[in-house]
């Protein structure tokens, strides 16, 4: 399954189950909320891994993460964004960019 068939899976399930309804706020406070609990995702896996739970524990924290962003994803390119974009696509495109970069990014850490 690529990328964008699993955005659109996951999206269409999110929509059904009521996490895309119409909120009373601006495209942009919607995005950045959805943002802010991909975030949110982000802190749990720490603290599965801070409080010593299980491994399963810690990669269903990892895989929270991926669901919201790639249903993000799926929301704005369905809603927003002016062309229709591929996230396997952009995968590819920034995976080769990153590997012709020099270590660490030219960065300390």
């Amino acid at each position: 399954m690529y990328l964008d068939d699993l955005a659109t899976e996951l999206h269409r399930t999110a929509v059904n189950k009521g996490f895309w309804d119409n909120y009373d706020v601006s495209p942009n406070e919607f995005v950045c909320t959805k943002l802010a609990l991909i975030h949110s995702e982000v802190t749990e896996v720490l603290e599965a891994i801070r409080k010593n739970k299980a491994e399963e524990d810690v990669m269903d924290e990892f895989a929270d993460i991926l669901i919201r962003t790639l249903d993000l994803y799926a929301g704005m390119n369905e809603r927003w964004f002016s062309e229709k974009w591929s996230i396997d696509f952009a995968m590819n495109r920034k995976r080769h960019k990153n590997a012709e970069r020099p270590t660490l990014h030219g960065n300390k850490f």
